[in-house]
């Protein structure tokens, strides 16, 4: 029975980490990594595989007098540029990959910075559209944005940004600002505090809150640590943090979202924390 046992669970989890691999969203990001991995070698025959015979290359940039351009590509000229020898690595980083399926169509945004060996060229976001044919998915067009001003240069350059709002959120409530402590939050952002009946949308919590708001400081928390995590489109995060406050050391956790705006934050929940070996004490206390 134990081995039976065993042999069924192996089954499922070789089942669920097979329909893991094989989800659509990842079948399209492995197409488009096939290609960039096809760029860096000079490959051409393998970035050739990534694409449909005839898709439509268009490149969006602004010229010395601030005008938009739209200049359009050619697969075919791309093709016989990464063929021919250079001396260069091209290597085109990808920080970020927003990717949505209804097959067989599939978008995918990413955020990039283009080096010709180790000088950085250009910067922008590449929008992809891809479609689900016999021999996979293949991409039917690349328009992309080109600047050489505000490029990502690491991958956790989303961490160390969002890591710097949330401080200053909590720098925000610690000299009463108002206006900077609600407005790193999303409108629909929820805040759950230490009370059981404390849970709170955003501007409840900003007209609850009022009366702190007044004061030199309504309320500072110093951040003693923090653990962040990032979603594979580096477009929502989660965290948890360890707080010194006036009601002691406190547990806060939060979810972000990447707007058009910056980061918001969209969830935040503090709690109060306690000792194991005071548990039944609190228990007697919160009784009362």
């Amino acid at each position: 029975m134990k081995k039976l046992t065993f042999t069924w669970l192996t089954l499922c989890l070789f089942t669920l980490a097979n329909a893991q691999e094989k989800s659509p969203e990842m079948e399209v990001k492995t197409v488009i990594q096939s290609m960039f991995d096809g760029m860096r070698a000079g490959d051409s025959s393998m970035v050739a595989r990534a694409f449909l015979r005839h898709a439509s290359m268009q490149s969006v940039l602004y010229d010395q007098n601030g005008d938009m351009q739209l200049k359009a590509g050619n697969l075919d000229r791309f093709l016989k540029a990464i063929g021919t020898p250079h001396d260069e690595v091209w290597d085109e980083k990808i920080w970020s990959y927003d990717i949505r399926v209804d097959e067989p169509l599939a978008t995918a945004w990413t955020d990039y910075t283009f080096y010709k060996g180790d000088q950085q060229s250009h910067c922008g976001t590449n929008a992809f559209d891809l479609v689900k044919t016999k021999e996979g998915w293949k991409i039917s067009q690349i328009i992309d944005t080109r600047r050489k001003e505000n490029c990502i240069t690491e991958a956790i350059a989303a961490e160390k940004t969002l890591g710097m709002i949330i401080d200053g959120w909590h720098k925000a409530a610690a000299v009463a600002d108002e206006d900077a402590f609600f407005g790193a939050m999303t409108k629909d952002g929820i805040y759950i505090g230490t009370d059981p009946s404390e849970r709170w949308l955003r501007d409840e919590l900003r007209e609850w809150a009022g009366f702190a708001f007044e004061r030199e400081s309504a309320w500072d928390f110093k951040v003693k640590e923090r653990q962040m995590y990032m979603g594979e489109d580096r477009k929502m995060a989660w965290w948890d943090e360890t707080l010194d406050t006036w009601m002691g050391i406190c547990r806060g956790s939060g979810v972000a979202i990447l707007t058009a705006a910056g980061w918001k934050i969209k969830h935040y929940h503090l709690s109060v924390t306690v000792l194991n070996d005071k548990i039944e004490e609190f228990m007697k206390i919160n009784k009362e």
